[in-house]
């Protein structure tokens, strides 16, 4: 589970001088399994929330206060080692690589490739991607593209996936599908899940905060 105590967000150089804080006294606890979707207007704060849960927070800011997954605190720990997956609104996936290349980037090394390749052909088909192995990347279509990168988040094993608005740039017609498929996944994984977005139609299931109250 991921665990967020205190959490407080201050500007060092705030544009605002009577308003230094982006955000104040989160306190939020997802389990494994469990969805919680942060909702809030575009550019509030909420990507630097999930910036600071990843470890890349900007120099602009500072934090206090404690984030723990699975009771283990990560302030100051590298992003590498955070065990925690990222899903953003772009598929991000590697254009010289194909599907299967996408996939392997992301598997443990210590598995030998025939246990990899295993494990891509599994997940390929729990996406109804089976057989496109080999499909270059600018051949897939949105829908395909962006279950491609869930998937290759899903297959580094992360122990917290965080969502950043990750079905804007989907056509209307593919997002009422994707995101039952995003969230059925994801749970089926075991996985404690935050997403952020401005919609709620996003929000199939789980517990909702507005990111408002923080300020």
């Amino acid at each position: 589970m991921i665990e967020i105590e205190n959490l407080t967000i201050r500007y060092n150089n705030p544009p605002n001088p009577q308003n230094a804080f982006l955000c104040k006294n989160i306190n939020l606890c997802v389990e494994n399994g469990e969805f919680t979707s942060i909702m809030g207007p575009s550019g509030c704060g909420k990507t630097t929330l999930l910036s600071a849960i990843t470890g890349s927070l900007s120099t602009d800011f500072n934090l206090s206060g404690d984030i723990r997954i699975d009771c283990q605190s990560i302030i100051g720990v590298p992003i590498e080692k955070r065990s925690v997956g990222m899903i953003f609104q772009e598929a991000l996936l590697f254009p010289h690589m194909n599907v299967e290349e996408n996939l392997l980037f992301g598997m443990h090394a210590k598995l030998t490739k025939k246990e990899k390749l295993t494990q891509v052909n599994k997940w390929l088909s729990i996406a109804d991607l089976k057989g496109m192995n080999k499909a270059h990347i600018d051949t897939l279509s949105g829908g395909q593209g962006s279950r491609v990168s869930l998937l290759r988040t899903l297959i580094s094993r992360p122990k917290v996936i965080l969502l950043d608005e990750p079905f804007t740039k989907l056509d209307e017609h593919l997002k009422i599908k994707f995101r039952r498929w995003v969230f059925d996944t994801i749970k089926a994984q075991n996985i404690p899940a935050i997403q952020v977005t401005h919609n709620i139609q996003d929000v199939i299931e789980g517990k909702v905060i507005n990111f408002e109250q923080y300020k």
